[in-house]
């Protein structure tokens, strides 16, 4: 399965991908804002997308939005600082199939992959 990781943190990309491994997903695209994963996701076709909210250029709301126009299917998981009730309904609302709060552990992020694709199936 292929899986897109948008952040503007080298960091959190890296931590993603190392727990991502070791539940056996190594077909990783990358981008570090929305613009990139829009530049990447049409050519890079991932079966999910886990999406950071604050990020430069175009942030993680921007990018959800656009993308939606698009494409309507592909599960995409808000993981994020944004904790507060409202900016969860807003992130539903816009087409966001599950959310992550950060700091997360490797069982919270398995937890929800999980999650998002078997409502997904």
């Amino acid at each position: 399965m292929r899986i897109m990781l948008v952040d503007d943190s080298q960091t959190m990309r890296n931590v993603q991908k190392k727990i991502l491994a070791g539940l056996g997903h190594t077909d990783i695209v990358e981008a570090s804002d929305g613009q990139d994963a829009l530049s990447k996701v049409g050519a890079s076709n991932p079966q999910l997308i886990l999406l950071d909210w604050n990020m430069p250029n175009l942030d993680g709301m921007g990018f959800l939005k656009a993308f939606r126009q698009k494409n309507k299917t592909t599960p995409v998981v808000m993981v994020t600082t944004e904790a507060e009730k409202s900016r969860v309904i807003e992130a539903i609302k816009a087409g966001v199939n599950n959310y992550l709060v950060k700091p997360f552990t490797p069982e919270d992020l398995k937890a929800k992959i999980e999650a998002t694709l078997a409502r997904a199936a």
